[in-house]
C-alpha cells in the first residue's frame, strides 16, 4: 500500500504544469520563492520591487488578489517550495519549457497561452510556428507549395501588396521589392534581380561608402590638427620677431609691443578657434557615421533580406568635404604686412608709429574675413590677388615670397667676421673681439639670422672661395657650445643643410648625405614651405636649376643658417 501511494504522489509530482512554478511578475519560474501572508508565491526579487514601486509606497499589497499588509510583511525564502521548483526544473517536464520564446523572440502563431519560439514562417498562411504546430503544417501542405522561411514577426512586409505573393525580386528601374505577378503586369520589360542578389549589392556598395565617408573625415581631421599646429607656429614666430624689434624702441613704444602681441595673439585664438569648431564639427560627423555604420552592421547580419532593402536607404554617410581655413593669408600678413610696417615704425616718432600701427590694426581686422571658410564671392576674389595660391616655378614667383634676412650677431662665432651691414661673413685667422653670449657658436664658423619662419620663404645668397659653405636652416634649440655633431648645421636631427666645396654640392641632415651629381652654382636660393614641410635649393641663373628637395615635417619655427670655411665668404643677398 505504501509503494502505491508513493508512486501515486510521484505521478501527480510529474503531472504539474509549469504555470503553477511561474511567478505571475515576470512569468518566469521562480527564483528564489517567497511566499506573503495571503499565500500567493514570488521570486524575492519581483516582490521587492513591486513594494519599491511609488504606487506602492506606504502601503503594500499582492498584485494578484490585492490583500494589503501593514506593515510591510518580512520576506524569507520557502525552503519547501524553492526544493520543489529545483525538482520541477529537473525533471523531463522541463525541456519543454526551453522551447517558450523570450521577449525578443518570434512565438508561434498557433500555441494557446505561453506561447513557444517559433522556428519557421509560412508567407502562404501567414503564420509562424514552433517545432510542434510545424509537423502539422507541413503534414497538412505538404507539396502544396507552401515554402517555408526562417521565422519572422514581419510577415505582411514580405508580401506584394496587390497579389499578395511573396517578394521574391527586386526591380532596378523602379528601385522596389516585387512578387512574380509584379513582374509580368505593372513591372513587364524591367530589369529585376533576386532579392538576394540585389542585398548583396546594396550591402557591398554601403560598405564602399562607408569607408570613404570615413576615410574622408579622417583626412580631414589630419589636416585641420596639422592646420592649427601651422598656424600656432606661425603665430610663434610673429610674435618672436614682433619681441626682438620691440625692444629697441623707445619706452613710450612699450605699450605699443604688448598690443601688437595681444593682436596676434587675438588672431591665432581665432583661426585656431574656428579650426578647432570645424574639427569638432568633423568628429561629430565621426560619430554619427558610427552609429550609421553600426546600424549597418546590424542589418547586415539579419537574414531577412527585404527588411534590409527596405531599411537600408535610411542609412547615409556623409561625402562632403571639408573646406580648408585659408592659413596661407594669415601667414602672409604676418611676414608681408606686419613685418614691413613694424620695420617701418623702428626709426620713426610716435606719431609714426602710431599711424603705422593703426594700419596694421586695420589689416588684421580686414583679415578675419580671409581667413574664414564661409567668406563672401567678393572677399574671395579680393583674396586671389594674394601669391599663396600655387607652387613657384619661375625666379619672379619665388621672389614674391622673398624674406629679407640679417645676420644675428650673437650667434656668430668668433672667427666670423660680420660686414656690410650684417649680411656678408667671412672666416678670418684671428677672432673677433664679440662679447660672451649663450647664442654664440663657440667651435664651428657659423652664424644665424635674426628672425624665425613658419610660413613660405625665399632668400638668395651668394658665395666665394676656396673653403666652401653650408647653407640651411635649423631649430633654435640647436646646441652652440663644443665641436660635435649636435652643433654642426646639417649634422643632427635639428638642422638641414646644402653644403658646397667648388662646384660640388651634398645635402646633409641627421648625419646622412645625400650626393647631388648637379654642379653647384655661386648663388644659391633656398625655398622653405612651413605648412607643407619642404625645403628646396637651387641654382640661380637665368632658370632655377633644382639641387634637392627635402620633405620633413617641421615641428617649430626655423631659422636661416650659414657655415663659411676658412678662406670663404658668404652674402645674404638683398634684392
Amino acid at each position: 500500500m505504501f509503494c502505491v501511494c508513493e508512486s501515486a504522489m510521484a505521478a501527480a509530482t510529474i503531472s504539474v504544469e509549469q504555470d503553477q512554478f511561474c511567478c505571475p511578475v515576470c512569468l518566469e519560474v521562480l527564483r528564489d520563492p517567497v511566499t506573503i501572508p495571503c499565500g500567493h508565491s514570488y521570486c524575492l526579487d519581483c516582490i521587492e520591487d513591486y513594494w519599491n514601486t511609488a504606487k506602492q509606497k506606504d502601503h503594500y499589497s499582492c498584485p494578484q488578489c490585492r490583500q494589503e499588509f501593514n506593515p510591510k510583511p518580512l520576506l524569507s525564502r520557502n525552503t519547501v517550495l524553492a526544493e520543489v521548483v529545483e525538482k520541477f526544473l529537473k525533471s523531463e517536464v522541463q525541456p519543454a519549457a526551453q522551447h517558450l520564446a523570450k521577449p525578443e523572440e518570434v512565438k508561434c502563431s498557433v500555441c494557446k497561452g505561453r506561447k513557444n519560439r517559433a522556428v519557421k514562417s509560412c508567407p502562404q498562411c501567414l503564420e509562424s510556428f514552433c517545432p510542434a504546430h510545424l509537423k502539422g503544417h507541413e503534414e497538412r501542405f505538404h507539396r502544396k507549395g507552401h515554402k517555408l522561411i526562417p521565422a519572422t514577426d514581419r510577415l505582411k512586409e514580405k508580401l506584394c501588396q496587390q497579389h499578395e505573393k511573396l517578394l521574391r525580386l527586386y526591380c532596378l528601374n523602379d528601385q522596389q521589392c516585387v512578387c512574380s505577378l509584379c513582374v509580368k503586369e505593372r513591372h513587364k520589360g524591367h530589369n529585376t534581380v533576386p532579392v538576394v542578389e540585389e542585398r548583396a549589392n546594396q550591402q557591398k556598395k554601403l560598405k564602399e561608402t562607408s569607408l570613404k565617408s570615413v576615410q574622408k573625415l579622417k583626412d580631414a581631421e589630419k589636416e585641420l590638427r596639422y592646420a592649427i599646429r601651422y598656424m600656432k607656429h606661425s603665430a610663434e614666430a610673429v610674435v618672436e620677431e614682433s619681441e626682438r624689434i620691440f625692444s629697441k624702441l623707445i619706452r613710450s613704444i612699450e605699450k605699443q609691443s604688448g598690443e601688437v602681441k595681444e593682436m596676434i595673439k587675438s588672431q591665432e585664438r581665432l583661426v585656431v578657434g574656428q579650426a578647432e569648431e570645424m574639427l569638432e564639427k568633423i568628429q561629430r560627423e565621426m560619430a554619427e557615421h558610427r552609429r550609421t555604420e553600426a546600424e549597418l552592421e546590424r542589418l547586415s547580419r539579419s537574414e531577412d533580406h527585404i527588411h534590409f532593402l527596405q531599411k537600408c536607404r535610411s542609412l547615409h554617410f556623409p561625402m562632403r568635404t571639408v573646406e580648408m581655413p585659408n592659413t596661407d593669408a594669415l601667414t602672409y600678413f604676418m611676414y608681408k604686412t606686419m613685418r614691413d610696417g613694424l620695420g617701418d615704425l623702428n626709426g620713426g616718432l610716435e606719431e609714426t608709429l602710431q599711424r603705422e600701427f593703426s594700419r596694421v590694426s586695420d589689416k588684421v581686422n580686414s583679415l578675419k574675413e580671409s581667413i574664414n571658410p564661409n567668406i563672401s564671392e567678393k572677399t574671395k576674389a579680393r583674396d586671389a590677388d594674394i601669391p599663396y595660391t600655387t607652387e613657384p616655378r619661375k625666379r619672379a614667383d619665388f621672389l614674391q615670397y622673398y624674406n629679407d634676412l640679417t645676420l644675428d650677431m650673437n650667434t656668430a662665432n668668433s672667427y666670423l667676421s660680420v660686414s656690410d651691414s650684417r649680411r656678408s661673413a667671412t672666416t678670418r685667422i684671428e677672432p673677433q673681439p664679440y662679447p660672451d653670449h649663450p647664442d654664440r657658436f663657440t667651435s664651428w664658423a657659423q652664424v644665424l639670422c635674426r628672425a624665425g619662419i613658419a610660413g613660405r620663404c625665399y632668400w638668395e645668397v651668394e658665395w666665394a672661395g676656396s673653403g666652401g659653405v653650408s647653407v640651411g636652416i635649423c631649430y633654435k634649440n640647436m646646441s652652440r657650445i663644443g665641436g660635435g655633431s649636435d652643433c654642426k648645421l646639417g649634422h643632427n636631427s635639428k638642422s638641414w643643410s646644402l653644403d658646397c666645396v667648388n662646384t660640388t654640392c651634398s645635402f646633409q641632415h641627421n648625419k646622412e648625405s645625400v650626393a647631388i651629381t648637379t654642379p653647384c652654382g655661386s648663388r644659391i636660393g633656398v625655398y622653405l614651405d612651413f605648412r607643407a614641410g619642404t625645403l628646396t635649393f637651387y641654382n640661380v641663373s637665368d632658370s632655377m636649376i633644382l639641387l634637392h628637395k627635402e620633405k620633413t615635417t617641421f615641428t617649430q619655427p626655423v631659422y636661416p643658417g650659414f657655415w663659411v670655411g676658412l678662406g670663404s665668404t658668404l652674402k645674404v643677398c638683398s634684392l
